[in-house]
């Protein structure tokens, strides 16, 4: 979850405090890092999920705050867009029966949660990119009524100095301009955590780079925007594109976007916290009263809130995070290259994927990064965005092949000797892990289930997209809410 801040007029005076005590942060987590000061014990996952709202015909909703008071949870959150919510699930162990545990909870939440948005006229949806979202739809009058958005768009725009580009190809190719960041508010994730120790954090966001493509690949969730059938996970270049800082002349220089995957393999947190203090200026600078090296010096965690918000306005796809939790600091790696939806089933089988695979390879002699070049775990990513469980992917050893064979032959039975070393339930690893392998087996993501059903639709009705997307979208959420997985859906209507 974001975290909110004032209304403020920002001056050159605020920005160059603010590198300074961004600065003065880092400085100070170098300090922690080499004194030893992250305690760790078993490490804990969690989970965040954003969803859209819909009204009876399936179209978006901009009734978030009602909806959120309806619901009256605080786990729940705005998010960017008015047609937009959040959840954050508490972190906890992932072994025993922990998985059954946590896919009853987020269960639970959404029912709740969704009953309670029924009463002001409003549904919940888990999917990557609402279809049926229209570009009338994203003025910056669809920002949710929060300063620190509006905050973020003004500065975004400030820094570009004109209007967004949205250029995205595939089989109905769209391009068109905005003057809002709201299309990024179309991008709605679910993002996982791990906590890890210093000492094993450079391994476990590696691995998680070198396994992005594949996790795209298998969990497609995004086809449509403005009426457009795109990637089979549009979200990746949409979320790329939507918040890019750089006019056309900082692309040819070189500057790094914000929405970025990296550019090397790390041995260090450090060196991701560096690189966001290098090469990105302050997008929201806001500063706070903490003297960092005072609070150390005296014995006590700085919450470090400069570097923080730094951090959370430049957006890997595998972030770092740095969180002071119950007075002890601790580290997080934040996977955020999944779209929402389509079922919670799908979903927590996601995470048991992402977290098995993890833990094998971050644990390996001979670490997959070290067979493997950056860019291509990048072009991997990209691949499976546009062509999903089609793409065809590259791993060491086995050269390029298609990515159901990949996840079939050699990473599910990792993931599964990692769910085992997680010490997770034997009957829960091989339910969660048997909806990826019948994803596979199908060749069916929720992206090929959108796509089937529209066509399905539109050979019935005429190709009248607008009415084919909304009956998509009534037909979808009806099988989100009995949480079989996506694979097992019927196609159409």
């Amino acid at each position: 979850m974001g975290r909110d801040v004032s209304a403020a007029t920002i001056s050159g005076v605020d920005r160059r405090r603010y590198r300074e005590k961004v600065r003065r942060d880092l400085d100070v987590l170098a300090r922690m890092l080499g004194e030893s000061q992250f305690e760790f014990e078993r490490p804990h996952i969690g989970l965040e999920i954003e969803l859209n709202l819909i009204d009876t015909a399936g179209d978006p909703l901009m009734r978030n705050a009602d909806v959120l008071k309806a619901i009256a949870d605080p786990a729940w959150a705005t998010e960017l867009g008015q047609f937009n919510l959040e959840i954050n699930i508490p972190p906890r162990e992932l072994g025993g029966d922990n998985a059954r545990e946590l896919e009853e909870e987020v269960r639970d939440h959404l029912t709740h949660a969704d009953a309670q948005a029924r009463e002001v006229g409003a549904e919940l949806v888990t999917i990557g990119i609402l279809p049926t979202l229209r570009r009338a739809d994203i003025g910056e009058e669809a920002l949710s009524a929060n300063n620190r958005y509006k905050l973020l768009n003004d500065e975004i725009f400030a820094a570009r100095g004109e209007e967004i580009r949205i250029d995205i190809d595939g089989p109905e190719p769209l391009c068109m301009h905005t003057d809002t960041i709201t299309p990024e508010a179309a991008c709605t994730s679910v993002q996982f955590h791990i906590q890890v120790s210093p000492e094993k954090f450079g391994a476990h966001w590696n691995a998680a780079q070198a396994i992005a493509g594949p996790q795209v690949a298998l969990a497609a969730n995004s086809p449509y925007l403005f009426g457009h059938r795109l990637w089979r996970e549009t979200r990746i270049p949409l979320f790329e594109q939507s918040t890019d800082t750089r006019p056309e002349e900082l692309k040819a220089q070189g500057v790094r976007p914000r929405v970025w995957f990296g550019e090397r393999w790390i041995t260090s947190v450090f060196d991701l916290f560096e690189e966001n203090t290098r090469y990105f200026p302050a997008l929201l600078p806001i500063c706070e009263e903490e003297d960092p090296e005072s609070v150390l010096d005296g014995g006590g965690i700085p919450e470090l809130p400069e570097l923080s918000l730094h951090n959370g306005t430049i957006y890997r796809w595998n972030r770092p995070i740095y969180a002071v939790v119950d007075g002890r600091p601790h580290l997080r790696v934040e996977n955020r290259v999944l779209p929402a939806g389509p079922t919670v089933a799908d979903t927590v089988a996601n995470g048991a994927f992402y977290y098995g695979l993890l833990r094998v390879l971050a644990e390996e002699e001979r670490p997959v990064w070290s067979r493997m070049s950056f860019a291509t775990a990048r072009e991997n990513l990209h691949r499976a965005a546009r062509d999903g469980i089609d793409a065809r992917l590259y791993w060491p050893g086995l050269g390029e092949l298609p990515a159901a064979e990949l996840v079939l032959h050699r990473l599910l039975p990792l993931a599964h000797e990692g769910l085992d070393r997680w010490g997770v339930e034997p009957a829960r690893r091989d339910r969660l892990l048997g909806i990826i392998e019948g994803r596979c087996l199908a060749g069916r993501t929720g992206a090929d289930w959108q796509t089937d059903t529209v066509e399905a639709i539109e050979r019935r009705i005429g190709p009248r997209r607008p009415d084919a997307l909304r009956e998509m979208v009534r037909s979808y959420v009806g099988h989100m809410k009995s949480n079989e997985p996506v694979h097992t859906w019927p196609v159409g209507p």
